[in-house]
């Protein structure tokens, strides 16, 4: 890999203090989905040492990157590293995986469930790592999976990590998080946490552990939109005070939902809320931001992207976090007016001015107090 590379120690010093521990890293992964990310993550998990199956549908392109040694599909110019092994067969994928990587399309999740069901073997880890909350059902995608793959340990992969950053060796920092049941905190060494961190760390990847599945998939799922949020005030021509406004009580909107959901709010303010955020809010290398840039431009949806089809996560999650939140009874106003832009062809100038003209809040929350905004006040 090309880049700026960060020297560690070769080997890890002897544990200095209570509480540090050696946990056996994997010995080979399984990567479903050959675009960007799934691309990026092979590439960190062979670096790190692990052999690696990297799985897509198509067979050409599985063909090229055997034959050149870089996707030229999503990350052209990129080369990988030697220890991953593209293929189209799933089965082969799987066969000897230790832990899995899903980094298909969050809204063919279910559908990718079922065909890993007949190859998987039994109790092998899975990490999600893609985003989102499904329609109708308003499922966390781990809960989606733990109802399709019942006795196999879910978690998520996390944080703000551009796929060409990561994939080129730049320093990256995410979150791995799973549910520590009892045993996990009796041999935390042996949690798929902490197997699959040392799994996939590196001189240039960092993951972090954490048992707060519940927030660190909110926070995921949440932030997509608010880049979408973000992007449209920008391409209305608003500036750094707006972003860093929509940012900051964007990040409120994923606590409230985590804790409403049994999260730590605490966790959304780590890489895989907070972080993650203010990484897709201010680069157009983010597909959230750069299709809420283009429709605050005022270019219809159909027109973004140059017509391309290009799927944009966020433009999802906008339906599925707005209708959990109203199921559960949750104020997010921020999501509630991208909503209304995608979905009900509401104005986006008139939207974004309702939004502001809300009630005056308290900050902390604490105080209980809100006031009727002078905006919406009749005049004299």
């Amino acid at each position: 890999m090309d880049g700026p590379t960060l020297k560690l120690p070769e080997r890890h010093p002897e544990p200095a203090r209570p509480g540090i521990v050696y946990a056996r890293p994997y010995a080979r992964l399984a990567v479903l989905g050959m675009g960007s990310w799934g691309t990026a993550l092979a590439s960190v998990a062979a670096a790190a040492g692990r052999e690696v199956r990297l799985w897509g549908r198509r067979e050409e392109l599985a063909e090229k990157m055997r034959r050149t040694g870089m996707n030229p599909d999503y990350l052209p110019d990129t080369p990988l590293p030697d220890g991953i092994e593209p293929t189209s067969e799933l089965a082969y994928a799987l066969d000897g995986a230790e832990a899995v990587l899903i980094v298909t399309p969050s809204s063919s999740l279910r559908e990718m469930c079922a065909a890993l069901r007949p190859h998987l073997a039994p109790g092998v880890p899975l990490a999600l790592c893609c985003k989102g909350i499904e329609r109708h059902t308003g499922y966390l995608l781990s809960h989606l999976v733990e109802e399709e793959l019942p006795g196999h340990p879910v978690g998520a992969l996390s944080g703000p990590t551009f796929a060409k950053e990561t994939a080129l060796g730049h320093p990256t920092a995410a979150t791995i998080a799973f549910e520590f049941r009892y045993t996990d905190r009796l041999e935390p060494d042996k949690s798929p946490a902490a197997r699959l961190s040392v799994s996939m760390s590196s001189n240039s990847f960092r993951p972090y552990m954490s048992d707060d599945l519940v927030g660190v998939e909110v926070g995921g799922a949440v932030k997509n939109v608010i880049a979408i949020a973000c992007g449209m005030m920008t391409g209305a021509g608003f500036a750094e005070n707006t972003r860093a406004a929509l940012i900051t009580r964007g990040i409120d909107e994923m606590k409230v939902l985590a804790e409403a959901l049994g999260g730590k709010r605490e966790t959304v303010t780590g890489l895989s809320g907070a972080g993650d955020l203010t990484l897709t809010c201010s680069s157009m290398t983010s597909r959230n931001m750069s299709l809420g840039v283009q429709l605050g431009e005022g270019k219809t949806r159909a027109e973004c992207f140059e017509g391309k089809n290009v799927v944009v996560e966020g433009e999802i999650s906008a339906a599925s976090v707005v209708e959990l939140a109203r199921r559960i009874g949750v104020s997010m106003p921020i999501c509630e007016a991208v909503h209304t832009i995608l979905y009900d062809g509401a104005d986006l100038d008139q939207t974004f001015t309702d939004l502001w003209a809300r009630p005056i809040e308290s900050e902390p929350r604490a105080l209980e107090i809100e006031l009727v905004h002078p905006a919406t006040m009749p005049e004299a």
